[in-house]
């Protein structure tokens, strides 16, 4: 397994501050998560940050997710307290009955007031779980660049949203280091952590480890895949796996050399692409 995976660059930690210090300027925090690791892709550091505040947690790329578990999660964050939304940011899916639900907080919020004020509000996440592309659904135009690639915002952004509410965006912040090595191997299956600091031929290989015992007719669906390495017959069965995908789809260099490179692209270009299947990597334990 890839363990020690640390990722905190500077502006990591300059984020942090900016959350802090314009937390008292905002009514309410939105929080996106990644839908298919609602646990991995929520930063514990903005959970303590953002406390006391109003909170609207958007299970992002629900449409990658399983259908199933985005309901069972969906239930586990509402009775924790906060307000929550299954979206598919990219496609818009969702954003009409966010804006809903941010037009009676705004009213909730003059109730009684003379002067009327646009809901001012902070959106938060960690990289690229899909904060810019909620950001330009809402303005209406192309206010923060997107990407599949983390670690594209930057800085600080006042926006104004096509109602006249107020959204501070902020660049997307990872924790200095994680205890669980799940963790950091769940950010970057979908793509949270830069490939370019992993080794993505092992990265891949564990993917199809965790695929195999989660969701085995997908991975082999995908594939074309027979059957699966037996884990009782094989020393290393995602090694035994990854070698059949390769050689299922040609990926063979000269002298019958298996290129593991190409394949580790591949598998987890599908996987973030949704070509796999709606997968979920983390369930919600009874």
């Amino acid at each position: 397994m890839i363990e020690n995976i640390n990722w905190y660059p500077g502006h990591m930690k300059k984020t942090r501050e900016l959350i802090q210090e314009n937390l008292k300027m905002v009514d309410l925090v939105i929080e996106v998560i990644d839908a298919r690791i609602p646990v991995s892709s929520r930063n514990p550091i903005i959970d303590d940050l953002v406390k006391g505040k109003k909170r609207i947690i958007i299970l992002n790329k629900s449409d990658l997710s399983d259908p199933a578990d985005n309901a069972i999660w969906g239930e586990h964050f509402k009775k924790q307290g906060n307000m929550v939304l299954t979206m598919n940011c990219m496609s818009g899916m969702g954003v009409p009955q966010l804006y809903k639900l941010l037009n009676k907080l705004q009213d909730e919020k003059n109730e009684g007031s003379p002067r009327k004020r646009p809901l001012r509000m902070m959106i938060v996440g960690v990289p690229n779980v899909g904060k810019s592309s909620l950001i330009n659904r809402l303005t209406g135009k192309k206010s923060a660049k997107t990407g599949d690639r983390p670690g594209v915002t930057r800085g600080k952004q006042w926006l104004s949203l096509e109602n006249g509410m107020q959204l501070l965006d902020t660049p997307g912040i990872l924790w200095p280091k994680f205890e669980d090595p799940k963790v950091g191997l769940n950010l970057a299956f979908c793509g949270s952590i830069k490939d370019e600091i992993l080794d993505i031929a092992t990265l891949a290989m564990e993917l199809i480890g965790v695929l195999a015992k989660m969701y085995p007719e997908e991975l082999m669906a995908r594939y074309k895949l027979t059957e699966l390495a037996d884990e009782d017959m094989c020393i290393n069965p995602a090694l035994e796996n990854m070698e059949e995908i390769c050689r299922k789809r040609g990926f063979i260099m000269a002298g019958k050399r298996i290129d593991y490179e190409r394949c580790a692209k591949t598998v987890l270009d599908e996987f973030r692409g949704g070509k796999i299947g709606q997968i979920t990597l983390e369930k919600l334990e009874a």
